[in-house]
C-alpha cells in the first residue's frame, strides 16, 4: 500500500512477535513476554489503531492473508540460525506488506556481531580487537591481549553471556570456549575485554527526521565476579545490580563522538525507524562500538530502549506510537504531525 490515505485514517496494525513460554534458561530470551506484546497494543490501541497479533510461528504467511493489516509492527525474533531476525521481514518484503523497523539485510549483519565490527572498522569507528572462533575449529586466537570477552557471535539479549565469560589467561580461554562450543552450535566471538563505562546510545528516526538520544550509561551497583559484564543473570536482576545515569557525566567531545558513531552505524547497516547501540568507554577515554541492536527489546520499565526514551521525556505509549509513525511515514501511508514527532 503506498500513498497517504485520507485524513483521519487509522491503518490496522498487526504485531509480529514470538511470544516467551520458558523462562527457566536463555533459550527464549529474546522472545517477548506477553505483557510486553499486550503493552504495545494498549499503546496503540490507546491511539484508535485497530491490532492482531500475530505469532511467528509455523504458518506465518496464512495468519498474514487472514488478518490483512495495512502494516506490521515487528518484533519477532524468527526462529533459528544467524539471519533469524530477517525471516519475518523477508516474508513480509516478499508479500510486500509494510512493517515497522529494519529490513532483512540490515538485521542480519546487524546479528552477525563480527561482521558489523568490520563495517563499522571500515569506517573509522573505533571497536575493541576481536577474533572469530569458528564452530568447526575451536583454535585459541593469539592476537588478542588479556583479558578476553567469549561470546556467541549472533545472539542478543546477552545469551551466552553468564557472569563468567571473560578469561584472564589461556587456560581460561581454553574452558571458556569448550565449555560455550556445544551450547549454541555457532561461531564465537572473541574480543579483548575492555575494563570501563558502559553506554548505551538509542536511535530513532529515518533522514532528515533522524535523532539520536544522549547517552544513557549503566552504572554498575555491584558485580559478579572479578569483571562488570552486562549478564544475563544481571539483566534479569538489573535493578539489584545497575542504574542508569542520563545524561552521563562525559566530556562533550566523547559524548558526540559516542553519538556520531551509532548514527554512522545505523546508517551504514541501512537501519529503519529504531535501534539501539552500545559502548565501553575505556580509562583512556576510547570509545569502543560493542554492537548495534536494530530489534531492542520493548519491555516497558525493563527493556533499556524504553528506559533510555523516558530520560528525554518519551513516555512508552508515545514511543511505541512514534515507532509506528516513523514506518508509516517512510512508506508514505501517513503524513505525520508534530505531535507525533520524537525528533529535535
Amino acid at each position: 500500500m503506498t500513498g497517504s490515505p485520507h485524513h483521519g485514517w487509522k491503518p490496522r496494525v498487526g504485531i509480529a512477535c514470538n511470544i516467551r513460554t520458558d523462562r527457566g534458561s536463555d533459550g527464549q530470551a529474546e522472545f517477548d513476554e506477553p505483557e510486553t506484546i499486550a503493552a504495545i497494543r494498549a499503546a496503540l490501541e490507546e491511539d484508535g489503531y485497530e491490532t492482531v497479533i500475530l505469532e511467528a510461528s509455523d504458518g506465518f504467511p496464512e495468519k498474514l492473508e487472514a488478518a490483512a493489516p495495512d502494516i506490521v509492527f515487528n518484533i519477532a525474533e524468527g526462529k533459528s540460525g544467524r539471519c533469524r531476525e530477517a525471516h519475518i521481514p523477508a516474508i513480509l518484503e516478499y508479500y510486500g506488506v509494510p512493517f515497522t523497523g529494519s529490513d532483512a539485510a540490515a538485521l542480519s549483519v546487524a546479528l552477525d556481531k563480527a561482521l558489523t565490527k568490520r563495517i563499522a572498522g571500515s569506517l573509522g569507528v573505533e571497536t575493541p580487537p576481536f577474533s572469530v572462533i569458528p564452530k568447526e575449529i575451536w583454535e585459541i586466537p593469539d592476537n588478542l591481549s588479556f583479558p578476553v570477552l567469549i561470546k556467541p557471535n549472533a545472539e542478543g539479549s546477552s545469551k551466552g553471556i553468564s557472569d563468567v565469560c571473560t578469561a584472564r589467561d589461556a587456560k581460561e580461554l581454553r574452558e571458556l570456549i569448550s565449555r560455550l562450543a556445544g551450547g549454541y552450535g555457532e561461531d564465537l566471538l572473541a574480543e579483548t575485554f575492555i575494563d570501563g563505562r558502559e553506554f548505551t546510545v538509542g536511535i530513532i528516526g529515518n533522514g532528515p527526521g533522524l535523532r539520536v538520544f544522549e547517552p544513557m550509561e549503566v552504572i554498575f551497583r555491584k558485580q559478579n565476579g572479578p569483571y562488570k559484564i552486562y549478564s544475563y543473570e544481571i539483566k534479569k536482576n538489573f535493578r539489584e545490580y545497575i542504574r542508569y545515569q542520563c545524561p552521563p557525566d562525559l566530556p562533550e567531545e566523547i559524548n558526540n563522538r559516542m553519538k556520531r558513531y551509532a548514527e554512522v552505524v545505523y546508517k551504514a547497516l541501512g537501519c529503519a525507524d529504531f535501534a539501539r547501540a552500545d559502548f565501553r568507554l575505556s580509562e583512556n577515554g576510547t570509545v569502543y562500538f560493542i554492537e548495534i541492536n536494530p530489534l531492542p527489546g520493548l519491555c516497558p520499565g525493563y527493556s533499556d530502549y524504553p528506559i533510555l526514551a523516558d530520560f528525554h521525556g518519551i513516555a512508552y505509549n508515545k514511543l511505541i506510537r512514534a515507532i509506528l509513525c516513523c514506518a508509516l511515514e517512510r512508506y508514505g501511508m501517513k503524513d505525520v504531525e508534530d505531535n507525533e514527532r520524537v525528533g529535535n
